[in-house]
């Protein structure tokens, strides 16, 4: 293999990226962003990469979620609160049933490009390129909107900056104190679901007030107060990742600046293609999309070429078949890395293999989809002996009608109340929830053959 640089991707072949027209402008914008400081620091991502590590070997529970793709328009504070409220809940969900840590890491602060099944689109007869993305153009359905303009990557970098500063600020300044379980059920309706966390909150408000009762030391209480949170996004965009890649001058590795984790999706996995070649020289923990036509083949040359020295938590293989697919394509894959001795962190999504098109003409997934396909990752597993290590959605905090079904029954005919996703639909708080009550009893049940094993 070539010794790698950070700009040998330019001479590979490039899918989803757009041709910018103005050569000047980006390469402008490019020198630019080479001058700012990078988001994230190389001692956040090998700490990711270690906890990464962990729950390869169900020491850990990676839970990854966030927006399909950042929008310029709907940036806000409250957002941002409200989906790091869900994602603290769900967490708490997790690690109440599954007893283990759980590894907190946000599509946010990056997520901005957005692969695209066709070049272009076309509305009432006119055709133009597709959104890609606020990183690259816009949503307006207009020539100049659509044409991609380098200087949004400054915007991009920006918002992301401003994004971290404030997830930063809840994970460390008291906004993530485990002691304000209570606090964080945003405005949830009625339900079972609501009143299993209540119920769940009060056990641990017992608990803490047992630990402060006994005499906790004033350590684990300043833990309780804090969150280690990790960003992610596809590293699609490689001109932005390329201007934020900078030298470690610890390791003397190249650090991707933008976020603690990037991951290839599953239309630019292409072993000899440009975005395998940037991300493989990067200390950064990386994340590979695997759908129904990765083949075996493919996935071994890319162990190789992703992980050459076998580092655990370096790899995640984040899968993505749709509900009553995975039975299908799994096994073989597990079966693949288990010959080349591979190490890896498995990790489901249960989004993107579940993306239809409703009859009121809205791109939806049904969340029927999304429970078993969840559920049948879980079940493969533990038929095969290997350890699922994580899952990965797109959610938001907000209270929209995007996802189908949930405890309030959203329908087809509900869709457009309240759908403000620029891309794809998302689960909204209270599916979230619902969906972290599932995979923690997936995951205690999990921890209880293990224990039922052990004994016998």
């Amino acid at each position: 293999m070539t010794e790698w640089e950070k700009s040998g991707w330019r001479s590979k072949p490039r899918v989803q990226m757009p041709d910018y027209t103005d050569a000047q402008a980006l390469a402008r914008v490019e020198e630019q962003l080479s001058q700012f400081p990078p988001l994230v620091f190389a001692g956040e991502a090998r700490r990711l990469k270690s906890l990464l590590g962990e729950a390869s070997r169900g020491k850990a529970f990676l839970l990854q979620g966030g927006d399909c793709a950042e929008s310029f328009g709907q940036f806000s504070a409250n957002a941002i609160r409200d989906t790091f409220k869900v994602m603290l809940q769900m967490a708490m969900v997790l690690t109440y049933g599954a007893k283990v840590p759980v590894i907190k890491v946000g599509r946010m602060a990056g997520q901005f490009a957005k692969p695209r099944s066709a070049p272009t689109e076309v509305q009432d007869g006119v055709e133009l390129p597709s959104y890609r993305g606020d990183i690259i153009n816009d949503l307006d359905f207009t020539p100049r909107a659509r044409l991609p303009d380098p200087e949004r990557m400054l915007r991009a970098y920006t918002q992301a900056a401003a994004t971290l500063n404030l997830l930063r600020a809840f994970s460390t300044g008291g906004y993530a104190d485990v002691n304000q379980v209570h606090s964080w059920t945003l405005s949830f309706t009625e339900s079972e679901k609501a009143e299993k966390y209540r119920e769940m909150a009060n056990r641990i408000t017992d608990a803490l007030d047992f630990m402060r009762a006994a005499g906790v030391d004033a350590q684990t209480a300043h833990s309780l107060r804090m969150v280690e949170f990790y960003t992610s996004h596809e590293g699609l965009l490689l001109e932005y990742e390329e201007a934020l890649t900078r030298l470690d001058s610890t390791s003397g590795k190249w650090l991707a600046g933008s976020g603690h984790l990037l991951w290839i999706g599953d239309r630019t996995r292409q072993p000899d293609g440009a975005h395998v070649e940037f991300l493989r020289g990067v200390l950064n923990p990386i994340g590979l999309k695997c759908g129904p036509t990765m083949t075996t083949d493919d996935l071994r040359v890319l162990l190789e070429r992703l992980n050459p020295e076998n580092e655990p938590g370096r790899l995640t293989l984040i899968t993505r078949f749709g509900a009553g697919k995975v039975a299908e394509h799994l096994p073989r894959l597990i079966r693949t890395v288990q010959e080349e001795g591979a190490n890896v962190t498995w990790v489901c999504d249960p989004m993107h293999g579940n993306t239809i098109k409703s009859s009121t003409g809205f791109k939806t997934r049904p969340f029927d989809a999304v429970l078993r396909e969840v559920r049948e990752f879980f079940a493969i597993h533990a038929a095969e002996g290997t350890i699922p290590g994580g899952v990965h959605f797109e959610m938001t905090g907000q209270d929209v009608t995007e996802c189908t079904g949930g405890v309030h029954a959203i329908s087809e005919e509900n869709l457009s109340d309240r759908y403000h996703t620029a891309c794809d639909p998302r689960l909204n708080a209270s599916q979230s929830l619902e969906l972290a009550f599932l995979v923690a009893e997936e995951l205690t049940r999990l921890r209880e053959d293990r224990t039922s094993r052990a004994a016998g």
